[in-house]
């Protein structure tokens, strides 16, 4: 099972062949933002859902009490790059309202049954992030 640097080199150097399916039923894209402190491309493998046209993924941390990085990065620059398999394009990311995440939650929970587990392990509350093409 690839994880971190390695899954995104294998997904990017196979468009996704290799990768994209992370676990049997899991798919993954690749997320790209802009550091916040460095302004150098960050990339991501993380594990999403398609809904009415967007890209959808959570910003789980595996339940730490912090945000992951990535999306510390994109609320302060919500132009990222989305990869999903060989289809590479700008989207404009954004947290999704807690109507939005009424419904989008569970949709992601299905993929991956830990989410419920990662929220219950800490007081954040887990950001759902909606990727919108550009």
């Amino acid at each position: 099972m690839l994880f971190g640097d390695e899954h995104v080199q294998r997904y990017e150097e196979t468009d996704g062949e290799v990768g994209h399916e992370w676990q049997d039923g899991v798919p993954t894209l690749v997320l790209t933002t802009k550091g916040r402190k460095t302004g150098q491309d960050r990339k991501f493998a993380l594990i999403y859902q398609e809904h009415e046209g967007a890209y959808v993924i959570v910003a789980s941390k595996g339940g730490a009490d912090s945000h992951p990085g990535w999306y510390l990065n994109l609320v302060d620059n919500p132009e990222v790059g989305v990869q999903v398999k060989d289809d590479k394009f700008t989207a404009r990311a954004r947290t999704a309202s807690e109507q939005e995440k009424a419904v989008l939650w569970p949709k992601m929970a299905t993929v991956w049954p830990q989410y419920d587990e990662y929220q219950k392990k800490t007081d954040r509350l887990i950001p759902v992030v909606v990727l919108d093409r550009v």
